[in-house]
């Protein structure tokens, strides 16, 4: 049970982060609206590969829902029919959603790549929501948690439709990459509860609130991020994406936070690296975080001095989402180990 259990909370946790990275691919790539509708793509299950799909044709077989572009509109098939010769306007209505009704092959996969590993993602939770019922006597919190992030996928899903609805609006934008982290932050609390304990008892100084700050802080971190990234994107609309070194030529006032608290999560981490090793706590993902952090910023540093080298962008957000999820699990040992201190 526990085995299952646990491979499956892992499974998902993997899922999840492979959505994130999807994700940073698609702000990368600009492939947000590579599909302008939700759940299908272009009313289709399976995205066409050429446009040629998406255009109207006479003596052709069409599906309600499915959309054709006109005009630089988008236009969707109000039930089953067949094409005549001649275009009949009747057969079809204006998607209200939005106006935007352009096709790229390439940011329409990538696009249904990423919903793809969503729905894998929700999969495997559902999977472990079921697996959880085995809990429910013993450890209730295992199923209540369990069943929340299966609530948690169905609003991070919502989410992601009103995210193409708002044609990329930046604030849902980060509200969907903030679920995400919650998303995280309950499967890597179901493993740590459910698995053995991994933190042995030994004399201990409280760093709870010196880890559960640095923890606040790598948010903070990333929800001023998707606001710079926000401010680049707009100036590769302006600029051009050939004027890598303009793009942060006059930032905004998000880009000098951002870039100065990281000198204070270095600062931070790094004390609490010295008293785990000063206490010889044997905390081992104080390393993890310390080798992510610094990962982290020499992305940051090359985006600014090094003009955006490629994947640079989508590896900076990867890596703060990675570094939460250590810093959270290592939040966990810490409360674990002053519990049986002081129970001992």
């Amino acid at each position: 049970m526990q085995k299952n259990f646990l491979t499956t909370a892992k499974i998902a946790l993997i899922l999840v982060y492979l959505v994130i990275v999807a994700g940073a691919v698609v702000r990368m790539t600009g492939s947000g609206m590579g599909c302008p509708d939700w759940p299908k793509c272009f009313g289709y299950y399976i995205p066409p590969l050429e446009v040629e799909t998406l255009q109207w044709n006479p003596n052709r077989d069409f599906k309600k829902g499915q959309v054709i572009i006109v005009n630089e509109s988008l236009l969707v098939a109000t039930g089953d029919f067949t094409t005549a010769e001649q275009f009949n306007t009747s057969n079809w209505s204006p998607y209200a959603k939005h106006d935007y009704a352009v096709f790229n092959v390439w940011h329409t996969w990538i696009e249904y790549i990423n919903r793809l590993l969503g729905a894998l993602a929700g999969l495997a939770t559902v999977i472990l929501a079921l697996f959880s019922f085995r809990y429910l006597k013993k450890k209730p919190l295992v199923t209540l948690f369990s069943w929340l992030i299966v609530v948690g996928m169905a609003f991070q899903a919502w989410l992601g439709a009103t995210v193409v609805y708002s044609v990329l609006a930046p604030v849902r934008i980060t509200l969907h990459m903030l679920m995400a982290l919650a998303i995280v932050g309950l499967l890597i609390y179901l493993i740590k509860i459910v698995g053995p304990k991994t933190v042995q008892q030994s004399k201990t100084i409280s760093l709870k609130v010196w880890v559960g700050a640095s923890l606040v802080l790598t948010l903070v971190q990333i929800v001023l991020g998707t606001q710079v990234r926000q401010f680049v994107d707009d100036q590769i609309v302006l600029l051009g994406d050939s004027a890598k070194h303009l793009w942060l030529q006059d930032p905004n006032l998000q880009f000098y936070i951002h870039r100065s608290l990281s000198i204070l999560v270095l600062i931070t981490n790094g004390y609490l690296f010295w008293q785990m090793k000063r206490n010889n706590l044997g905390l081992k993902k104080i390393k993890w975080v310390m080798g992510i952090l610094l990962l982290e910023i020499a992305t940051g540093i090359a985006m600014y001095y090094v003009d955006f080298p490629f994947g640079s962008q989508p590896l900076h957000l990867v890596l703060a989402s990675l570094l939460f999820g250590v810093q959270f699990y290592l939040l966990l040992e810490v409360f674990e180990r002053e519990k049986r201190f002081k129970t001992s």
